[in-house]
């Protein structure tokens, strides 16, 4: 039996980046894919660079950003002011929809800035839904941030938990929202963002040459882990650790350890992501925009073009689905068909020639962060540190973070075991 003393469950940044920070050398990445990056992949066809979906990074941490710019070279990485908006009612509103509703047509104005000074907030809001409705009053919400955010998460927003997006949502009181009629200012966490030339993929290379090739083992996924002998069985071989660092989904990693757990506590949405390539450009230095309109079948589209200045729209667009809706072929034909439909009848697409296009299904996507989700991952994951197993990232920590936020944490996790007695 092969022993590490640090086996990593998945290969993508977050565990890279645990990599890169732990002192020691005696590891092992576990990769159930063929190559590492997680979902952080990078897709080029027909001249056309695309990743799963738009993965821009958003730093906050000079020093991570830093590390990353030199070894991916910074004249291949450019940061951009983001410029972000919303269609709405055959409007362009700017980013985000609340500070901006004095870009409505007058009476949809009217009635935001009146539902604002109705606002009711006395008793603290049960759910995100009674959130929105509590701080943006009835206008705002039902014209924007519950139609939008159902379907980006495919979930009624009563059943999630009222920080469910914590810092990622631009929140704004009545007096921010006033003065921003007057003197614009929608700074955002990601205000800018970096981007390299070659797709995000770059982003995963750059962490990946801290690991030596023979500690990465693709093909390889971990099916069982028996954590009182501190064993891993994978379908090649059978691993004793004496850490185990997973970024899988939180509950497919309790459902490999043995350990109980309620599965109605643990749901999600599936994102279809299309990235489609077109003869010649399209709507110039927008990068990304909102649609919150129900007979719109995307809920957010992405130019790629618009980021490097190229010759050709190249684009991703995001539909959302529940978790239990199983996508056919025949489904993913009908659904490219009707956001081809939907982006000529949005203006996006006008005389432009479809040239190249490809698709995935990000599954899971979304986490749907609850007050008992919140719980439950914490309680579990104080039985799986007791065994020395530890749960970092997105989708193992059951939250909703930033690539970045991913760096974060695992290098803190790196930081406690290097600093652990005996370390």
């Amino acid at each position: 039996m092969e022993r590490v003393e640090y086996l990593l469950i998945g290969g993508g940044i977050t565990n890279l980046a645990f990599a890169e920070r732990v002192k020691s050398d005696d590891l092992l990445i576990c990769e159930a894919l063929d190559d590492v990056g997680g979902y952080c992949q990078t897709i080029k066809q027909d001249g056309f660079v695309w990743d799963y979906s738009g993965h821009f990074f958003h730093f906050r941490h000079k020093e991570i950003e830093d590390m990353l710019v030199e070894f991916i070279g910074r004249d291949n990485v450019r940061t951009v002011a983001k410029d972000s908006r919303i269609r709405y009612a055959d409007n362009w509103i700017d980013f985000p929809f609340q500070k901006n509703i004095h870009q409505l047509p007058h009476e949809e104005f009217l009635d935001c800035l009146v539902g604002l000074y109705e606002i009711d907030d006395k008793a603290p809001a049960d759910n995100f839904k009674q959130m929105l409705y509590q701080k943006f009053g009835k206008g705002i919400s039902d014209r924007f941030l519950v139609p939008y955010n159902e379907k980006l998460y495919a979930t009624d927003l009563s059943s999630l938990d009222v920080d469910a997006m914590g810092r990622f949502f631009p929140y704004a009181d009545v007096k921010e929202i006033v003065l921003n009629f007057r003197r614009a200012d929608n700074a955002s966490y990601n205000a800018t963002f970096t981007y390299p030339r070659g797709g995000a993929i770059e982003y995963v290379r750059a962490l990946q040459r801290f690991t030596p090739s023979n500690r990465i083992a693709l093909n390889e996924t971990v099916l069982e882990i028996d954590l009182s002998k501190k064993i891993a069985r994978t379908n090649k071989r059978e691993i004793q650790f004496d850490f185990a660092i997973s970024t899988i989904p939180f509950h497919s990693l309790l459902g490999i350890t043995g350990l109980e757990y309620d599965r109605s506590v643990y749901s999600w949405n599936k994102v279809l992501v299309f990235n489609l390539g077109f003869d010649k450009k399209g709507p110039e230095h927008v990068h990304w925009v909102y649609f919150p309109e129900r007979d719109v079948s995307f809920y957010r589209i992405g130019f790629y073009d618009n980021i490097f200045g190229a010759d050709r729209m190249s684009m991703y667009v995001e539909l959302g689905y529940p978790a239990d809706k199983v996508i056919t072929d025949d489904d993913i034909d009908r659904a490219r068909a009707q956001v081809l439909e939907d982006l000529k009848r949005q203006g996006i697409v006008t005389d432009q020639k479809l040239v190249s296009h490809h698709h995935i299904v990000l599954d899971p996507a979304y986490v749907h962060i609850t007050q008992e989700s919140i719980g439950d991952v914490a309680r579990k994951k104080d039985i799986l540190a007791s065994h020395g197993v530890y749960s970092i990232g997105r989708y193992g920590s059951w939250t909703y973070c930033s690539i970045e936020d991913n760096i974060v944490e695992a290098q803190a996790t790196a930081d406690q075991l290097n600093n652990a007695p005996g370390a």
